[in-house]
């Protein structure tokens, strides 16, 4: 447990429950006298949450990194069964005392807009009973995250985590990359049973969750748990049909086009990430240490500033980006609010996907860092869409300067795979998105007909070119690598349209580079202050994710894969 002292701050004692409810109970029985007395109130709350949200955070970050350590998998239990219903249960309380506040009508409406909006939801929707149903959908979710972190193949008598296996994906040979896939499918498939299982309590418990707070169903209700006041679920599925008639076919155009460099006459799942007979796999760095500093060294061309908040990380011991046994799946970015610093978590295998990855996550870093002025917890954290929308860009922001990595040609090819991966990437988003609507619109499903339903969404899709004939089965369960789908419900929409925003920057910057870098700085300096619409407008780019301008921004990507292919040869 010596590890947590490393990266974060403990100001207030989690074990001591006794301890911690009187200093929330205090804060529930201030008397209030007044609009000045509700202010000092509200800046009160702030700083006791993230104390607490900081030692949350620090935990939650141990557990993913060390999910088979006995003790901090105790002390990650604990909070989950006895802290969070705990603080769950006084946020409402302090969620109520507000809002019943007579001087809550005296406070600057514009100032204080969000936070109202914020309040409302959470009051409306909290009721006492799903505490206990969220503690049973954490652990729940833990599960999956341990199955996950701990699954394991013996590859050439060596024992590979799922992340280090993603290498022999893109391997040249054929017969090395159907090897890959179908020793990490068939270990996968030891635990499909368990983890339907799994997803059978949790459309249970969140359809409860939904019922108990008045609702009709859990799409709705987490609709508004996301505070999603700018787009509707119908707006979704709109985008939904919009991608499939003008993404779907550009990406059958470049599976095709990638069929035949690899020279098939079929294109079959373990085809799909395979790199033509050769080329050699793009790696950009041998060791994780050239990772990050070829990676300051290109924040730094952006902003000195994008490159400081790395160095920090770096210097802090906030950085997790190696794989191993025990080690959660995947990548995020987690915000220490009394450190005024960020985690980012990574399993890097040597691949290109670790330079996007690192990048991804550092926008999200630099976003928590311009956003860490505003006194309210609340502000600090922005819509999920203007989060991603920070970390996306960063993407594309970085693209010109990823020379640092490769020599020319290497370069424009990583280049045109990232504008590529625009492109197969918006099928999964809305493949993941309307899966999910489907889920929870229909909680009295059972597993088969759940897996049969991702089976043909998936088909109509993300996986509309692929062959996989002989291998329904395997696609029926693919969703279940989609961490997401167990531990962040309909998160998922918010990559798409986030995207979206991230190509309207890039092309703001390919014609003023210094005018994007600000707008982006303007942008993600408002946090969670502003409502979304007015973030994107901070940025000079439009929140939208209506047909015309997914066709407009389809149009832009492929004159710019055109533009990079001609340089290819």
């Amino acid at each position: 447990m010596s590890e947590r002292k490393k990266f974060y701050q403990e100001l207030i004692s989690l074990e001591d429950l006794a301890a911690l409810e009187e200093q929330l109970r205090n804060l529930v029985e201030r008397e209030i006298t007044s609009v000045e007395d509700l202010e000092k109130y509200l800046l009160e709350e702030s700083k006791l949450m993230e104390a607490i949200g900081e030692v949350l955070n620090g935990d939650y970050i141990l557990f993913n990194c060390y999910s088979n350590d006995e003790a901090i998998a105790q002390r990650h239990q604990f909070n989950q069964t006895k802290v969070i219903p705990l603080l769950k249960k006084y946020e409402a309380l302090l969620d109520r005392k507000f809002w019943d506040s007579p001087y809550r009508e005296e406070l600057e409406k514009r100032k204080y807009e969000i936070l109202l909006q914020s309040k409302a939801v959470a009051v409306e929707l909290f009721r006492e009973e799903n505490i206990e149903l969220m503690v049973q959908e954490t652990a729940l979710s833990d599960e999956y995250a341990v199955t996950i972190g701990n699954t394991t193949i013996i590859w050439e008598g060596q024992e590979k985590t799922l992340p280090e296996m993603t290498m022999f994906l893109k391997d040249p040979d054929r017969q090395v990359r159907k090897a890959a896939w179908e020793k990490t499918t068939a270990r996968r498939s030891q635990d499909w049973e368990k983890l339907d299982g799994i997803m059978d309590q949790l459309v249970q418990l969140r359809h409860r969750m939904a019922v108990n707070a008045g609702l009709a169903d859990y799409r709705e209700y987490m609709f508004r748990v996301y505070e999603r006041f700018s787009y509707t679920p119908e707006d979704c599925l709109r985008f939904h049909e919009a991608v499939k008639k003008c993404v779907v076919p550009l990406k059958d155009e470049v599976e095709k086009r990638h069929q035949e460099k690899l020279g098939l006459t079929e294109y079959r799942p373990w085809d799909i990430q395979g790199t033509p007979q050769g080329q050699k796999p793009l790696i950009p760095f041998t060791e994780v240490e050239e990772l990050v500093e070829g990676t300051k060294e290109i924040l730094h061309r952006l902003d000195p500033l994008f490159a400081e908040v790395l160095k920090d990380l770096q210097e802090n011991h906030t950085l997790d980006l190696v794989p191993r046994v025990g080690k959660a799946p995947g990548g995020f970015c987690c915000d220490l609010p009394i450190s005024n610093r960020s985690f980012i978590f990574m399993n890097c295998t040597g691949t290109h996907q670790d330079l996007i990855t690192l990048v991804h996550e550092c926008g999200h870093a630099i976003h928590n860092k311009l956003a860490a002025h505003h006194p309210l917890a609340r502000y600090k954290h922005a819509p999920m869409e203007a989060a991603e929308f920070a970390s996306m860009s960063m993407e594309f922001l970085t693209m010109e300067h990823w020379g640092r990595f490769y020599k020319e040609q290497d370069l424009i090819r990583a280049q045109i795979d990232q504008l590529e991966d625009v492109i197969k990437f918006l099928p999964w988003a809305v493949t993941v998105d309307r899966f999910q609507h489907w889920l929870y619109l229909h909680p009295e499903h059972t597993a088969q007909e759940r897996n049969e339903k991702f089976r043909e969404i998936a088909s109509q899709f993300s996986h509309h070119y692929t062959d996989w004939s002989g291998l329904e089965r395997e696609l029926s369960h693919a969703w279940k690598a989609q961490s997401h789908i167990f531990g962040n419900p309909f998160y998922y929409i918010e990559y798409a349209i986030a995207q979206l925003g991230a190509l309207q920057l890039w092309r703001q910057y390919k014609e003023d580079p210094r005018r994007a870098i600000e707008n982006y700085k303007r942008a993600l300096s408002l946090g969670g202050s502003r409502p979304l619409l007015e973030i994107y407008q901070a940025a000079e780019i439009q929140f939208a994710f209506s047909e015309p301008v997914l066709a407009e921004l389809m149009d832009f990507v492929s004159t710019e894969l055109s533009n990079l292919r001609k340089l290819q040869g």
